[in-house]
């Protein structure tokens, strides 16, 4: 018989967490050995335990999912990473590839093709929505940038996705508050967008989102 993966699941949702961890119970093969929900407890719970699979939500109240799978495959490159998220993460497919993460999945799915991509997974393959992989390389020529950021603005946009307000921003980099908003509307042009919400999507899908 072979040997149990033992698996972590990462998400700050505890309905959630717990419903994922009830289904991959369901899958032969797979232990699951606790929930963490944030990063700070994966990456003790990943010392630890040294995981085969994680299931890490994308959005962590502490670090992205991007930043934690970074962490976690410098250290233990032969642990899946799937990226369980309820955004859309196409933009940045390429970005997670790179990471070499396992798969990437939608909290939508069934829980039939989660089951499937834990299969798939543990016999060495990954599974992409058909559609995503008719358009792999139109996807791979629309990544280019077309815009340019300086190290000021790249600042500013990584603290704005974190939750940071202009008056927080202004604090931490020694700014004025106008400066700041000033700059913001400078990026919010180069981006070629009209609100916070169209210039942090546009930024998370970009090579200078970290």
């Amino acid at each position: 018989m072979s040997e149990a993966v033992k698996t972590l699941v990462v998400d700050d949702h505890p309905l959630f967490a717990r419903a994922t961890k009830a289904l991959l119970e369901q899958i032969e093969r797979i232990e699951v050995i606790g929930i963490a929900s944030n990063a700070k407890q994966c990456l003790e719970q990943v010392e630890l335990h040294q995981p085969g699979l994680i299931f890490l939500d994308y959005q962590l109240p502490d670090k992205s999912g991007t930043e934690v799978a970074a962490e976690i495959k410098r250290k233990y490159p032969d642990i899946h990473i799937v990226i369980f998220t309820g955004i859309e993460l196409r933009g940045i497919f390429n970005k997670l590839i790179k990471i070499k993460v396992s798969g990437v999945l939608s909290k939508e799915s069934s829980e039939r093709t989660i089951k499937n991509m834990v299969n798939c997974i543990l016999e060495g393959y990954t599974m992409l929505p058909i559609a995503f992989f008719h358009q792999m390389e139109l996807t791979e020529s629309l990544v280019q940038e077309s815009f340019l950021l300086v190290e000021e603005e790249i600042l500013m946009m990584n603290m704005l996705v974190k939750g940071a307000t202009h008056d927080q921003i202004a604090d931490q980099i020694f700014m004025s508050k106008r400066t700041v908003d000033n700059y913001l509307r400078k990026i919010y042009d180069k981006l070629g967008v009209k609100s916070r919400t169209e210039a942090l999507e546009k930024f998370i899908k970009s090579k200078y989102y970290s």
